[in-house]
């Protein structure tokens, strides 16, 4: 038999005794098939990276098992089946850690922080440096963020019209020719 570590992921609207059922369950379909759960460990309620199934929060616990291949099969069809678990994977292991997981360790170390004072960082205080001068952008506080560089960019009124005059003086020229011949 070999070694597996196996963390599963629930739906976040069930309650934390229908997960730790459905961990017992799981954990059935092992110790039924000869095999043995090594560790259990609930982490908890905790966020996902990105939404699965619409969620946004899962259950996660994690398992180390002592099982044979078919029986792991059995155990993944079974988790696939299940419309509470969002998420599996199951890897092969050398050997199982007793202590706890470092998931648990960080756990109790989040705890002992307690509330974190931040009072060196105040919004309003900006020290020695006084108020901050007008942005260079927004001059007019409002509409177009790049309004001052379309402004430069476009050809101001009196700049067209020369431009203009001699295009038509050209089509001008060309029609007198034309009406000459």
């Amino acid at each position: 038999m070999r070694l597996y570590e196996s963390v599963f992921i629930a739906r976040q609207d069930i309650s934390t005794t229908q997960v730790e059922s459905m961990a017992d369950e799981f954990a059935g379909i092992i110790t039924n098939a000869g095999g043995k759960v090594h560790k259990r460990e609930y982490w908890g309620l905790r966020s996902l990276a990105y939404r699965i199934k619409k969620n946004r929060k899962g259950h996660y616990i994690m398992f180390n098992l002592e099982t044979d291949g078919p029986t792991l099969k059995e155990y993944e069809r079974i988790m696939g089946l299940n419309e509470d678990v969002l998420r599996f994977l199951n890897i092969r292991i050398e050997e199982v850690e007793e202590a706890p997981s470092i998931i648990m360790q960080n756990k109790g170390e989040r705890s002992e922080r307690g509330d974190r004072d931040r009072g060196d960082r105040d919004r309003g205080d900006r020290g020695d440096r006084g108020p901050r001068g007008p942005r260079p952008d927004q001059s007019d506080r409002g509409g177009d963020r790049g309004a001052s560089e379309a402004k430069a960019d476009a050809p101001k009124a009196g700049e067209d019209a020369p431009a203009e005059a001699a295009a038509s003086d050209d089509k001008g020229s060309a029609e007198s020719a034309a009406s000459e011949e």
